[in-house]
């Protein structure tokens, strides 16, 4: 045989790479492995990778830093299972970062993510891609993101996964999801309350907090409120609670048995079982602050049900709510006073804890903890509503000081709660004093400054509530309370304004506060809120009304009616007819006018010097007192406040003696009559009026500069009152005092006036010749010798109210106006203790004066209209 011939060895192919091993120490060039095609690189990459990134927080920076993230996201979807699984794990420990977070969500991974979690994938998979998710979960927009890609349900499946990680992280998933609205209400559709409730079975305390928790949160729901019912999830809520063992999860599990409280049949069923009675057992007997705390959220749940708050003041939970209140947690005092809050909605509670309770919240108003002052102040707003006995217990008890300081908190739900307990204490006058000492007004000045609605609103109502008497509405003013309260009348909140509105009326009580009011604009802020039909309140409408009682000239202007409440006084003045939001123009300004072809300006002014030389005051009667002259030399007005406000007060309009000023009021007459002269007497007397008006400015520019201006006197109507209050006054029958003033009047105004001759009685004429000379629009009322409808019951009232007669003064069209009086018919039979009714007469001033026509009679009305 021959010899074998050994077969050499082929040489690789010239195109095929030889094998080659490296052993790599920098991290940078394992990153630049991940761009490598070959599967076993990958994989070895990606383990080396995860083992660095799991060593910490730097090491994960620095792969960022690297580029490692976008190569690694797209190994997610790699053919590999290895590969893919390593790339999975690197972002389950990767996604704690937030940047690598910030990263993913705006590479979208998302979806990548969510696909490791199908059922065919591995556990490991399965452990680190809902790691990943719930670290990415953290975030709004990642919670976002993982919903709209449908990461909820298979997280939900996960939840029955035998791995206690993939459960651990899943729950924790949801947990985090569940925190957004929209994601909650899915989840009964998706059944998650079974798995959930599994849960409490695990050995491991994470799994079942975590479980717990988000019961807690998924139970604010209705529908998952009833399906962890319908899974006897009460049951294992109760078997928790009875475990000693498990007292580290009787926190939350109280805060989800409050929350199903909220359900009327879950109440019934805790009821049933004994559930509200282990309840107050907790609330009794622990000694752990939140267990304590979270029973007695549970008891404020479970009493928004009349039913229940009978059945906890039977079982006497009130005296646990008052041990409750002296635990030195501040989470205890805060639920306890909430559940007071609550429970006295029960007449019965309420009642008790005017004996016990009121002075232990008191107590906590002086607390440094801002919330558990706001939550004491909440439950004596509530025992304080409609109940005088505890609001005076409340007082007894020393709160009036704690409550008023609390209106300087910084928290808005403190200070509202505590304007309402003054507010119902207030309602009470021996309190309302006792509060009004304790500088009440000033402390209301930043409530009302709030920006807090609420807060406005009960600042306002306290106002409404305190400022009933004089002295406490001038404190109000003096601590510049009006200018904010005003403010609130703009605003868009209804209880704002209303209760805004109600301070104003309340604050209009007086004169000298209606004047303030009006010249801070409420009067115009009023008016635009009663224009409209959505803003306005009944208390706007009153507080317009009050405000206009103490501004008549605007008043008459535009509702056209003065009632006999209302009494004409001096700087009263008919501007004529105005739409409603229409401005009207002040006295002063009107008189400092140019004489123009407008309506006539009629004036109402009896103020005057005492005893003024006649010769002056003749001549300053017919000195024009327009742009010329500010005021006459020899009649000013004596008030510097009623200067201001353009009205006196009715009282001291009637009460002001007439005498001491008729022998001046008489010449001034005299004067008057004699002053139509023959044309050369006229040129004379107007050349000396020149002179003495020159004298007059000069003395007005030099010496009289800070003087107040004053409206042109009216010496003639000074002459009316003092007659009429000597020759009508005295007359003791009603009836013959009105035909008395009627007759006087129509006398002093041209007299008789027949239908047919009305066309012919010729008074603009008249009117016109008293601006020329006057060199105004406005002219004094007692200056007019020829007046019509108008002018005539103008005429009438401001004498009538100087007098006493009760009458009314109404505006009607085409230059009507009339009188309106109410008289008892001796004939008829009253309704009212055997009196007969009074009737209501128009007074006849121009046809037959003096003669009283029943109103709504055919006479009447054609008096009245054309």
């Amino acid at each position: 045989m021959g010899k074998k011939i050994k077969k050499e060895a082929e040489p690789p192919p010239k195109d095929v790479f030889d094998p080659l091993t490296i052993e790599s120490k920098k991290v940078a060039t394992v990153v630049l492995m991940l761009n490598s095609p070959e599967e076993e690189i990958l994989a070895k990459a990606c383990e080396a990778i995860y083992k660095f990134a799991l060593k910490g927080e730097e090491n994960k920076t620095t792969l960022l830093e690297l580029g490692a993230v976008e190569p690694l996201t797209k190994l997610l979807t790699h053919e590999d299972k290895i590969v893919r699984r390593n790339a999975t794990m690197i972002f389950g420990i990767m996604a704690s970062n937030n940047d690598v977070k910030k990263l993913l969500r705006e590479l979208d991974v998302m979806n990548s993510v969510i696909a490791q979690l199908a059922p065919e994938e591995e556990v490991v998979i399965h452990e680190f891609a809902s790691l990943c998710l719930a670290n990415m979960s953290a975030e709004y927009t990642s919670k976002v993101q993982i919903f709209e890609h449908g990461g909820l349900e298979p997280l939900i499946r996960l939840l029955s996964s035998p791995d206690p990680d993939v459960k651990k992280n899943s729950i924790e998933c949801i947990y985090n999801l569940v925190q957004d609205f929209k994601c909650r209400a899915t989840l009964p559709e998706l059944n998650a309350i079974p798995p959930i409730l599994e849960l409490f079975k695990s050995e491991y305390p994470i799994i079942q907090l975590l479980a717990l928790k988000t019961l807690g949160v998924i139970t604010n729901d209705k529908a998952s409120r009833a399906m962890l019912r319908d899974n006897q999830g009460m049951d294992h809520l109760i078997k928790i609670l009875e475990a000693k063992e498990l007292n580290d999860l009787h926190i939350e599990a109280l805060s989800v048995i409050a929350n199903c409280l909220e359900d009327m049949d879950t109440m019934v069923q805790i009821q049933q079982t004994g559930g509200l009675k282990k309840l107050l057992v907790f609330a009794e007997n622990s000694t752990i602050p939140d267990i304590q705390k979270n029973a007695a959220k549970a008891i404020t749940k479970a009493a928004y049900e009349p039913e229940n708050r009978k059945f906890f003041h039977e079982q006497e939970v009130e005296k646990c709510l008052i041990t409750l209140l002296g635990s030195e947690s501040d989470g205890t005092k805060i639920a306890a006073s909430q559940a007071i809050s609550v429970m006295c909605e029960n007449s019965a509670s309420k009642e008790f804890f005017n004996h016990q309770g009121i002075p232990q919240l008191v107590q906590l108003l002086k607390s440094d903890n801002e919330e558990v002052r706001e939550a004491a102040a909440l439950a004596l707003a509530n025992l304080t509503t409609c109940n005088p006995t505890n609001a005076n217990a409340a007082a007894e008890a020393d709160g009036i000081d704690p409550l008023v300081n609390i209106l300087s908190s910084k928290r808005d739900g403190a200070v509202a709660n505590a304007a309402t307990v003054l507010t119902n204490m207030a309602m009470q006058e021996a309190l309302r004093v006792s509060i009004q000492s304790r500088d009440i007004m000033h402390a209301l000045i930043g409530p009302l400054h709030s920006a807090n609605m609420v807060v406005q609103s009960k600042a306002a109502l306290t106002i409404a509530a305190t400022a009933c008497d004089a002295e406490a509405r001038a404190e109000l003013r003096n601590s510049g309370g009006l200018e904010p309260l005003i403010e609130l009348l703009r605003s868009k909140n209804d209880e704002v304004r209303r209760h805004a509105s109600w301070a104003v009326m309340v604050c209009a009580g007086d004169e000298l506060m209606a004047a303030e009011l009006s010249r801070l604009g409420a009067l115009e802020i009023l008016e635009e809120i009663n224009l409209s039909v959505t803003r306005k309140n009944k208390f706007s409408e009153v507080a317009y009304n009050k405000l206009l009682n103490n501004h008549l000239s605007l008043k008459y202007s535009q509702t056209g009616y003065l009632s006999s409440s209302n009494i004409i006084s001096d700087g009263f003045y008919d501007y004529g007819r105005i739409s409603p939001g229409t401005k009207l123009w002040p006295l002063k300004d009107l008189c400092l006018q140019e004489p123009n072809d407008l309506r006539t300006i009629l004036l109402v002014n009896s103020k005057s010097d005492v005893s003024p030389p006649p010769s002056t005051e003749d001549k300053s009667s017919e000195v024009g007192y327009g742009r010329s002259i500010s005021s006459s030399s020899s009649l000013r007005r004596a008030s510097k406040e009623k200067a201001s406000a353009g009205f006196g007060s009715p009282t001291e309009e009637k009460s002001e003696p007439a005498s001491g000023r008729n022998t001046a009021v008489s010449r001034s007459a005299a004067k008057e009559k004699g002053s139509r002269k023959s044309k050369g007497k006229k040129e004379e007397e107007k050349q000396k009026e020149e002179e003495e008006v020159t004298v007059v400015l000069k003395w007005a520019g030099e010496g009289n500069q800070d003087k107040e201006w004053s409206p042109p006197t009216d010496p003639d109507f000074c002459a009316y009152v003092y007659e009429v209050t000597k020759s009508i006054l005295p007359i003791t029958n009603i009836r013959e005092q009105i035909e008395a003033l009627a007759k006087y009047v129509a006398e002093k105004m041209g007299g008789k006036i027949p239908k047919d001759k009305l066309q012919d009685f010729s008074w603009e004429l008249h009117i016109s010749e008293l601006k020329f000379q006057l060199k105004s629009n406005v002219v004094p009322i007692g200056q007019i010798k020829k007046g019509i409808f108008y002018h005539r019951a103008l005429l009438f009232k401001a004498l009538a109210d100087r007098i006493g007669i009760s009458c009314s003064l109404v505006r009607g069209e085409y230059g009507r106006a009339w009188n309106e009086v109410k008289l008892m018919n001796e004939s008829q039979k009253g309704l009212i203790g055997g009196l007969p009714p009074p009737e209501e007469y128009v007074v006849d001033l121009m046809f037959h004066p003096g003669v009283l026509m029943k109103l709504k009679t055919k006479e009447a009305d054609r008096y009245r209209f054309l």
